[in-house]
């Protein structure tokens, strides 16, 4: 059966589910357990004959052999008992409940569903395309926000093609969601060397990824994300005893900025999450309201600030190799923003390579109102004279509109901007701008011309916007209308992150 196939097969059950209350997150973590389950138990049979961790009191068997209320008082213990655990077994059972409401449906799932396929036979690139496809489902899924998380695929393919992740590398990222850059990044090493030695194929499979992921629940769809893709880290032994507690697992439930976590790595790719909760509210024993600013103070950032992306950005080049290459999504504030962010950028600038700027369009994020660009640089060693000679950018914003479900981005709308990059040797560029050209997309500035700028801003704009020209070159009005709602949202969100820093931010948490 293909991977479209089984998505769709699992995803109708879904909305039977729907009708008990059950939403698209739901559904596809209660999923994940019964997979795993599955899973475990077939590897214990010919030909992997491996031992499995899991208790044999809660085994798929004895999941399978219930029924009624009896299967579903043993489905609720066994998350109870499997959350106990530690490793990969533990990580994707941690504070596991279950969200069935009718003994029937959840017995239909078992039995009818899962239980009919064996997903150990299938290839890790079905069932994980398989898994990915519920996870773009359930991300698409707006009304219940599970979006956040989720990076369009296409763009994580664009940027993976022009990073040319190789063997042996060491790929991370610090805020994972459910693994999209990982599992990219995995699945071209896999393509681009179909000869890989033993040695090779060990390192993909154990040593070669890690992710950072701060919400429990994502970080379990991501766990069982990368299980199904093959990658399990270190943690399992000789005998690939599934979920077992010792080694090391591709994937650490935390907060990716509250410290160094002195490792280093040859990639990082991420998109770290929108937004900037700048103040926490904490009441005292005497009942009194007091606001903290929720900033992080590391030896080895360059400014100590509130903005969650400018304190990513710092990690990222933390988290970097001397020559490592990073792919980063930033939003717009990024570029331009002033006091920590003209020193981020200044350092930036002057202590990495930073080569590549692509703007990206709005439309493409489930967080509407979203304006963001992927910031390519390389770390490199102390010097004395700034790193940067030239910063190339790729204006894929101008003129250009997406929507998520009618006109979505597609991997061929960034072709263009993957041939400009030159991937296979990107100090060979050639513009596609000129006084000739003006509406090429593809410009390049020296050093001196972006540090010579207020604030050193990289909020740079070349190409007229056609809709201003001439009425005759209007976009449709449903456009129009989605570009003004996007350029409200946006603007709505900068005044939200100034009243924030004034001390009247709503997204506070209290302790």
């Amino acid at each position: 059966m293909t991977s479209a196939a089984i998505v769709q097969k699992l995803w109708n059950f879904c909305n039977v589910l729907r009708d008990d209350g059950m939403s698209y997150g739901d559904y596809v973590e209660q999923l994940t357990y019964l997979l795993f389950l599955k899973m475990a138990d077939e590897r214990t049979q010919a030909p992997y004959n491996q031992k499995s961790s899991i208790p044999n009191d809660y085994s798929w068997p004895q999941l399978l052999n219930k029924d009624g209320d009896e299967l579903f008082e043993h489905y609720r213990h066994t998350l109870e008992e499997l959350g106990k655990e530690k490793g990969l077994l533990g990580l994707i059972f941690t504070k596991a409940q279950n969200k069935f409401q009718d003994p029937a449906k959840l017995r239909r799932l078992v039995a009818d569903l899962i239980n009919k396929e064996n997903w150990s036979a299938m290839s890790a690139d079905v069932k994980g395309d398989a898994y990915e496809g519920l996870l773009e489902k359930n991300a698409q899924d707006t009304k219940s926000g599970a979006g956040q998380y989720f990076t369009p695929r296409p763009l994580i393919k664009a940027i993976v093609d022009v990073m040319v992740p190789k063997p042996k590398e060491t790929i991370c990222d610090p805020a994972c969601g459910t693994g999209g850059f990982l599992l990219a990044a995995h699945d071209y090493i896999v393509h681009h060397n179909p000869h890989m030695s033993k040695d090779e194929l060990r390192a993909l499979k154990e040593e070669a990824f890690q992710g950072t992921e701060l919400v429990q629940s994502t970080a379990r769809l991501c766990a069982m994300n990368l299980m199904l893709h093959g990658i399990v880290g270190s943690s399992v032994p000789k005998k690939d005893q599934i979920g077992n507690g010792g080694g090391r697992l591709p994937l650490t439930v935390a907060d990716s900025l509250a410290g160094d976590p002195g490792h280093r790595y040859d990639l990082v790719m991420t998109n770290p999450p929108f937004g900037k909760k700048s103040s926490t509210t904490v009441v005292g024993a005497d009942g009194k309201v007091v606001k903290e600013k929720e900033s992080y103070e590391r030896d080895d950032f360059w400014a100590t600030t509130s903005n969650k992306q400018l304190n990513f950005l710092q990690h990222v080049k933390t988290l970097l190799q001397h020559h490592g290459r990073a792919a980063i999504v930033v939003p717009d504030n990024v570029l331009f923003e002033g006091g920590a962010g003209e020193t981020v950028r200044r350092k930036l600038l002057h202590e990495c390579d930073v080569h590549t700027l692509l703007r990206l369009p709005t439309g493409l994020f489930y967080a509407q109102g979203v304006k963001a660009n992927v910031l390519f640089f390389d770390r490199k060693p102390a010097s004395e004279t700034p790193w940067t000679k030239k910063l190339w950018i790729y204006d894929l914003r101008t003129n250009t509109h997406f929507t998520l479900k009618t006109d979505p981005l597609k991997r061929e709308d960034l072709d263009e901007f993957v041939r400009c990059y030159n991937p296979k040797n990107r100090h060979d560029r050639t513009p596609t701008w000129s006084e000739e050209n003006l509406d090429g997309k593809w410009r390049c500035y020296a050093y001196e011309e972006l540090i010579a700028r207020d604030k050193a801003s990289l909020d740079i704009f070349w190409l007229k916007d056609e809709s201003l020209e001439e009425s005759d070159n209007l976009p449709e009005p449903g456009v129009i209308a989605r570009s003004i709602v996007a350029d409200l949202e946006a603007a709505l969100e900068q005044f939200k992150l100034i009243a924030g820093d004034l001390g009247e931010e709503e997204e506070t948490e209290t302790i």
